[in-house]
Order: C-alpha cells, then structure tokens, then sequence
C-alpha cells in the first residue's frame, strides 16, 4: 500500500539484464560477498570456523539494534536513543538482580519493560507532542543514559550468572548471541511481511497522510513502532551485557550510529516506505567483517572509522542510483517469490564458498617466524595511551617481535570484540589495557582456554587469570595528589575536583584515592566534584561552570593531565599563581605546563614504560619464563624543580 513501484529498466539480451538486475535487487549482499573475499585474500586469519562465528557474535548486538530501527525507518521515523536505552535496560536488570534482591525472572522482565517504557515515551512525544523523531530520540538518548549512570552511580554492576550464560556458546561451538541474533531477525522479519502492524509502518513511511485517510490510526500505530523499537534494544542490552558479565552504564555509546548505518547499507530508505529484515542483517554482517577484518590486518581503528564512513555514505549513493536505474524497492511483502529470493541466497553463498576457496590457497606457507604479539588499549585519544603504544612499540621493534594495536575506543565491547580477533588469529600472546576490569575477564578467559599468555598494563582484570599485571598504583596516585595540593596550600582552603568518565576504573581508582589522601587534611575543603570525562575540552568548560559557583576557589586536582590543562585555560592568568593545578599521567603537555609553570605537578606514570615492561613480559611468558605476579612501575610526583630530569 505504500510501496512506489518502479518499472524494470533491464537491457535487451536478457542474461545480461537478468545479472544486472540481480545485482542492483541486492546490491548489500554483493558487497558482503567481496568484502568477503577480499578480507579472506588479505588475511589468513580471517577464513576460519572461530573468527567468522566471532564475527557472527561481533555483529549480533548491532543487529538486533538495527532489527528495531528497521521499524522506524520504514515508517519515516529515526530512532537516536538506542544505544542508550540499551545500557539503561542492562542496568535495570543488573540492579534489579543484585542491589533489590529480585529474581531473575522478574529482572528480565523489568528490562524489557524498560525498553517499552522508553520507546512509547519517544511515541508519545513525536504523536500526540508533535516533536521531531529526531529531537525526541535525542532527548531520550540523553535521559536514558543519565538514568544507566544514576543507577548503576557511575559503576558497573555484575550481572547475574543465570543471565550472563546468555554470553556463553550452546554445544560448545553455536555462540547464544548469535542465536538470539536469529531469533529477534525472524520475529523482525515476521512482523515486517505478515502482520497489520508490519504493513501499517510501510503505509505510514509511503505516504503517512494517505495512510491516515485510508484509516489506519497513525499515532496509535507510532507509539506501536517505537515500543518495538524500545523492545529490541532491550534485548540488545542484555544480550551485551551478558558478554561482558557486567552491565555497563557507558555501554552501547554511540550504537545507534552502527544500527541506522546496518539499515540503511541493507537497502532501506531513509525517507521511509523501504527495508526488509534480511537487508538489515546483511547490513550488520558488512559492519561486523569490516571491523573485523581491519583489525586483522591492523589497520588503525582512527583509519576505520573512515572506512566505515565511506561505506556509509557509498550504500546511501548506491541506493540512489539502484532507484534511477530501476530496481524494485523492497516493501511490505514485496521481495519477488520466496523461490526465487532462496535460490538469490543460495547462488551468493556458493560464488562465495568457490572464491573464498580458491584464495585461501595464496595463504599456505607464508606464516612467519616472528612472534606475533597483539596490544589492545582502552584508547588512543589521551597522550597517556599513545606513550603506553610507543613504549609497546619501541620494544617491539628492538626484540624483533610483530606487534598489532588496537583501539578500543573507550568501549567495552569494542576490546571484547578485538581480544576474540586476537584469540581467534592464535597470537602468541596478548597484552590488555582493560577498559574496564570486569568487562574484560570473558575475553581473556578464552584467550586462556586458547593457551594464550595474557599480561594486563595499567588496570587488572578482575575474575580472570591474567600472567602478569604491569601497572602503577592509582589509589596511591590519587593520594599523593591529594597530598601534594594539600601541603602548596598549607592544609586549608577550598578545592575542585574534576573526575574521569564514569564508569572507568581509572577514574574510580584516582578518585578513591583523592579522597583517601584528602582524609589528612580537613582544612581541605571540597566544594565541587565534576566529571570531565578525561577531556580536555569537557576539563575547559566544567572548570569555567564551577568557578561561577566558586569563584574563591584555591586549589584544583584533575584526575588525568588532559583535564588540569582544560581548567588551566579556564583559570588564565589564575593558573600556577593563586590557584595551583595538580594534574595525573605526566604526559608531554602537561610536563610542558609543569615546566611553564601553570600546572603545579603532575602525578606521573611513566606510561612508555608500562608500554616496554608490559612487552618484556609477554615474551617472557610466551618462552614459559618465571614473570612476577605484579610489575609495579612507580609514580612519581613532577613539579617544576625536578621535570627537567623526568623521562617517561
């Protein structure tokens, strides 16, 4: 009913019309089967039973995402709050479970009623407030992750271990998440082609005034539309959390991109009335072997993101052109015969099987005798991680060893993600900067069941054995921070804090230990404590904010170097003057700073070195050396009299 039919322009000669139509009709799975086979050409690791399931796993939480923005798309709507809802639906459940002493059951089900509840909020205010879908989901967005951080204050929360098997494989070999991933694409694809409200949302996303005329109660409809979208991303949540054994309240950041990206590179129209299931799938699967493969070939994740973004933005153009050229968009029900569809299906899984075949020969005998060590880092936007890589690196490169980095972004999932790659690729060892301590222990887990050596740099990981640990203390850190900002204002006056992103153990650790060191001197005064998120911009504007509220204030401790550079600028001419600034990591601008003489000191890690020793030890574990439990590197207070002899 909302579908805007477009006459076949095949070419006389027939066969060559045919192909040229069954490639513009799916036009996403012929993109998978070269990325596909270009992947397997350049990437040995690539074609083997445990990395294409750890790509089925990797796309399964995008998928079941974008199964629930298909949904709105279809309908002409765009759903920003996701990602979000996600997190805040994992949250709920894990909380629910542990912290109120409510069985699993019922935890499960508060989940999923918290996606409902999400999603027919955003109903509402786009039906019957007249909101914008996009202003609407934004505000949602927003809401639900400050509600995850509110709950969860900040931490994560352990999930219960009847949930968390969710993560877990069935037989030893079928992951449960790519199950579910099946599941929730048939019930998709279900509603999508043989129910009344499947065929509404294509009604509505063609033309939603001739859909009202004709009857269909539209605002009912959306609120409808947007529940299932709520629904979806709940089961996404749980599913996620359940692989990282923990529900995260940064958790699912910035998803919503990768799941409105999977619809459309899957062939759905952004201006409504188009999209199918099975493209979504497909668009998921892109996303997932793109990632994947990059990593492989240790492409940088900064480089990705521009890949992905290409990809994007070349679906959306394809899709343009497969309309001028006049392919069928797929609508309710639409798709040509089942018989012709499977046999599409079954002619691309065997051209695939065939290439895929004949390009694994390029791969015999060229393994190397170098060992192969991967690095995977929380991420690569702070100098405190870039130095950790080029210790790493400098050392690798000295004992001849093969080094693969990777960024995680600052996300979970993201590091689970690249640690199966490392697992499934058979590195010799791994070394693992955690994002966070409990979200990391499946992952290494596996890499143990692999015989894998796994040495942690910077922060442990927790329920996990790891080789060794190679860090500094950051409660101890946090408390000569403390102490340091405390003796330059002689015991007394009035103090902000500027915390990390919540969340992080990182900035757990440093501010349990700024309020350990700070229990010493009562004259210290904490007026406000603010996160900042690590950054140096966020450092700028919440200092800006607070010294509106506290213009008296005497003294600042910010829990990375990146920050106190931030709310140096804030201060101006305050700076190292009256107001002294007592920063955390030592990175080279905040030891310029120091020099300067605008920031007081910074609490140094020595993070090149954590990179060096962190390498000495996998190797050493990879020969079966003894290597100790835990590598203490120590900090180490830089003020302006002693940075000049300061090396990191």
């Amino acid at each position: 009913m909302a579908t805007d039919t477009l006459k076949s322009t095949t070419g006389a000669g027939g066969a060559p019309g045919g192909l040229r139509r069954l490639l513009l009709d799916n036009g996403a799975l012929t993109a998978l089967i070269v990325l596909v086979v270009a992947m397997s050409a350049l990437s040995g690791d690539f074609l083997t039973a445990d990395n294409l399931l750890n790509v089925g796993v990797q796309a399964a939480v995008t998928a079941v995402l974008a199964f629930g923005v298909t949904f709105v798309i279809v309908s002409a709507g765009i759903d920003l709050s996701v990602g979000s809802v996600a997190a805040l639906s994992a949250t709920v459940l894990a909380w629910s479970a542990t912290s109120a002493g409510v069985p699993v059951f019922l935890a499960v089900l508060l989940a999923i009623a918290t996606g409902i509840v999400c999603g027919l909020v955003n109903g509402v205010l786009i039906s019957y407030g007249k909101l914008p879908p996009f202003i609407a989901t934004l505000a949602m967005l927003s809401v639900a992750r400050g509600l995850s951080l509110v709950i969860s204050e900040g931490s994560p929360i352990a999930f219960p271990d009847s949930v968390s098997h969710l993560g877990d494989t069935l037989g030893g070999w079928l992951p449960v998440p790519v199950l579910v991933m099946i599941v929730m694409g048939l019930i998709a694809a279900f509603v999508l082609g043989r129910t009344y409200i499947g065929r509404s949302m294509y009604a509505i996303g063609g033309n939603e005034e001739a859909a009202r005329l004709s009857g269909l109660r539209v605002k009912r409809q959306k609120l409808a539309i947007y529940a299932f979208s709520g629904v979806f991303a709940a089961v996404a949540g749980v599913v996620l959390a359940a692989r990282l054994s923990s529900a995260q309240p940064q958790a699912a950041d910035g998803y919503e991109l990768d799941a409105i990206a999977a619809v459309v590179i899957g062939g759905a129209s952004l201006a409504g009335g188009t999209g199918k299931a099975s493209g979504t799938l497909v668009g998921a699967l892109i996303l997932a072997v793109l990632r994947n493969g990059l990593n492989l070939l240790n492409v940088s994740a900064f480089w990705q993101q521009v890949v992905i973004g290409v990809v994007i933005a070349l679906a959306v153009l394809f899709d343009t052109l497969r309309r001028k050229a006049g392919a069928t968009p797929v609508a309710a029900g639409a798709g040509g015969p089942k018989g012709r569809q499977a046999a599409t299906y079954a002619l691309a899984a065997v051209v695939t099987v065939a290439i895929v075949g004949a390009t694994s020969f390029l791969h015999h005998g060229s393994s190397s005798d170098k060992p192969k060590l991967g690095l995977s880092l929380s991420t690569l936007n702070n100098p405190f991680f870039v130095q950790i890589r080029a210790g790493a690196q400098a050392e690798a490169e000295k004992r001849g060893i093969d080094l693969t980095v990777t960024d995680a972004q600052n996300d979970a999932s993201q590091q689970a993600n690249q640690l199966q790659n490392f697992t499934s690729s058979e590195l010799d060892a791994i070394i693992v900067n955690p994002v966070d301590s409990d979200a990391a222990s499946n992952s290494v887990k596996a890499a143990g069941k692999a015989d894998i050596p796994v040495v942690a740099v910077d922060r442990t990981v927790n329920d996990a054995a790891v080789d060794t640990l190679v860090a500094s203390d950051n409660v101890a850190g946090g408390e000569l921070a403390a102490k340091t900002i405390a003796d330059r204002l002689g015991g007394k006056g009035k103090i902000v804090i500027l915390q990390g992103q919540a969340g992080t153990s990182a900035a757990r650790e440093r501010a349990q230990g700024f309020a350990k060191g700070l229990e010493s001197f009562p004259g210290i005064q904490v007026v406000a404590q603010q996160p900042a998120d690590f950054d140096r911009t966020k450092g700028l504007d919440v200092m800006s904010n607070l010294l509106q509220a506290h213009p008296d204030v005497r003294g600042v401790i910010a829990a990375n170097d990146e920050m106190a550079l931030g709310a140096i600028k804030a201060l101006g001419s305050k700076a190292g003057k009256s107001v002294p600034v007592v920063g955390f990591d030592g990175t080279p601008d905040g030891l310029k700073a120091v020099e300067g003489g605008t920031l007081y000191a910074s609490v140094a890690q020595q993070p090149s070195q954590l990179g060096r020793i962190a390498v000495d030890n996998a190797l050493k574990a990879l020969r079966d050396k003894k290597v100790e439990q835990t590598v203490k590197v120590p900090v180490k207070v830089v003020t302006k009299e002693n940075v000049a002899g300061f090396s990191g």
